[in-house]
């Protein structure tokens, strides 16, 4: 198949399939016309990159797993250096949690001071009105 199709077929665009080629993550096989040409296993490895980037890995990140699946392996995570990517990320997921915890528990401290300390809050900014009584 040649870019357009591939990049339909793969919900991206040409300009990313080209980046990818540029990073080496997609081979720059050339047809006899010198168009790109591209098989189902470029399709593949094009879905694997687009779901490991959505899960928040770098297209650097990706390439033990392009990698996987070009050697023939049914997955691209099956292989030893896709799970040392996999573990590397989850160290990072759970170091930015725990960073997140602790923002949210002293934002929490700090509402609640704040809401101790608070002064009372004015009525709209308008003074009452008094009237005679009985008008």
């Amino acid at each position: 198949m040649r870019i357009g199709e591939l990049a339909e077929r793969a919900g991206v665009s040409t300009r990313a399939l080209r980046h990818y080629e540029e990073l080496g993550l997609l081979p720059a096989r050339r047809a006899a016309n010198g168009y790109r040409a591209y098989g189902a296993e470029d399709l593949r490895a094009v879905a694997e990159i687009r779901t490991l980037v959505g899960l928040g890995l770098s297209l650097e990140e990706t390439r033990p797993f392009v990698e996987c699946l070009r050697a023939g392996h049914p997955t691209g995570g099956s292989c030893a250096s896709s799970i040392a990517v996999y573990r590397q990320k989850l160290a990072e997921v759970d170091a930015s949690l725990a960073r997140l915890g602790a923002v949210r528990a002293e934002l929490e401290t700090q509402l609640q001071e704040a809401l101790r300390e608070r002064a009372p809050e004015p009525r709209c900014g308008l003074t009452p009105v008094f009237t005679p009584e009985g008008t």
